[in-house]
């Protein structure tokens, strides 16, 4: 089966992750900005993440704590940073600032006939930076993590 997802480099220094899912802008947004949702759909199962905490203050000025543990590290790993801009339903610009060479993630949520297009930016401070990212394999969650985000909006019977 084919992705749903399209995940491009769009330059040296970006990465564009697109999805369309079926349930409108507010109930998208809602999903990425309620940590009781966000913990039910963010973590790639494949990863052998599992979500310790979700701190989320989804407003301009506020700020983000995601707390994860893996079976082959002791410690947690936190993943945290500021919310730039919140625009309900239609887009969230947040830091990552785990890391001195992180991202600016902008968010879009474009309404499409009841469904929602979905489009993240993911914008590096350097080429090396992203180039970096992609190597870790960070970067390739975002079709499993929209197949659980369809799963949290679209439960099936």
């Amino acid at each position: 089966m084919t992705s749903r997802t399209i995940v491009e480099r769009t330059s040296d220094r970006e990465l564009v992750a697109t999805r369309t899912v079926a349930a409108p802008p507010p109930l998208v947004f809602e999903a990425w900005t309620k940590p009781d949702l966000v913990m039910r759909w963010w973590a790639p199962r494949s990863f052998g993440l599992t979500f310790l905490s979700c701190e989320i203050d989804a407003r301009t000025g506020g700020s983000y704590r995601f707390v994860f543990g893996h079976p082959a590290s002791d410690q947690p790993m936190a993943f945290f940073g500021r919310y730039l801009e919140v625009s309900p339903p239609s887009r969230l610009v947040w830091t990552n600032e785990e890391a001195a060479d992180g991202a600016v993630t902008t968010v879009t949520f474009e309404e499409m006939d009841g469904r929602t297009r979905v489009i993240v930016h993911d914008l590096y401070p350097s080429k090396d930076a992203l180039d970096d990212a992609i190597a870790s394999g960070s970067t390739g969650a975002w079709p499993e993590q929209f197949e659980a985000l369809d799963d949290l909006l679209l439960p099936r019977a």
